[in-house]
């Protein structure tokens, strides 16, 4: 694991929030900033508004709780980055690779719905996921799971894979979008050639059922 990652854990509630998207770590994170900010500013601008020891205690608690939550977060970074690796429920994605690679839409969508029940943002789950649904004739769910993961800096290292899927979601739904039309016409142009054809044998028929003797 990149040792930039723990740079998160340093403000409460900021890991859970950049690798996740909690919301639920927003109040945490903005309460230590309004809790750190009132102390500096009772601490060095206004520091006879209250008890100078008052305030000098108060912030040695809030040092120390800071480096707990620190610590706490440090620990339970590698569950936030990779849950799969630390989860008591075996790893599927090797399973559902494997689903993939041999074209059994059903079985590896399962697996990797599996996956990411676990593991909601994993880049190559939601890769995957997003081939099953183009290959599966639902182009609008592949285009959407890609657009979430545009957004996802944990997917960062993954986007020219990205781009490539969304290129094949395109031109799946520009074939989609063509290939009805052009069907009708090339049936159109088939039946009209088959009625040539056939006008044609009615108007040559002896000639024609004399080739056929021959041959």
């Amino acid at each position: 694991m990149n040792t930039r990652n723990y740079l998160t854990c340093l403000w409460p509630g900021l890991s859970e929030l950049w690798w996740l998207g909690r919301l639920s770590a927003l109040p945490l994170a903005i309460g230590f900033a309004i809790v750190l900010n009132s102390l500096l500013v009772l601490r060095f601008l206004y520091p006879t508004w209250l008890d100078p020891l008052l305030v000098r205690l108060a912030c040695y608690l809030v040092f120390i709780s800071w480096i707990c939550w620190t610590i706490k977060s440090a620990k339970e970074l590698p569950k936030l980055l990779q849950p799969r690796l630390l989860s008591e429920t075996p790893d599927r994605f090797p399973d559902a690779h494997q689903a993939y690679l041999q074209a059994d839409w059903p079985a590896a969508e399962k697996l990797l719905l599996g996956v990411l029940a676990i593991e909601p943002r994993d880049p190559p789950a939601l890769l995957l996921l997003s081939g099953v649904y183009r290959h599966t004739g639902r182009p609008e769910s592949a285009a959407a799971l890609i657009d979430q993961m545009r957004l996802l800096e944990i997917a960062d290292p993954w986007r020219i894979e990205i781009e490539a899927e969304m290129a094949r979601i395109r031109r799946d739904r520009e074939t989609s979008d063509h290939g009805p039309v052009e069907d009708q016409e090339s049936s159109a142009n088939a039946d009209s050639d088959a009625e040539k054809r056939v006008s044609g044998d009615e108007d040559q028929g002896p000639s024609c059922a004399a080739d056929l003797t021959a041959a």
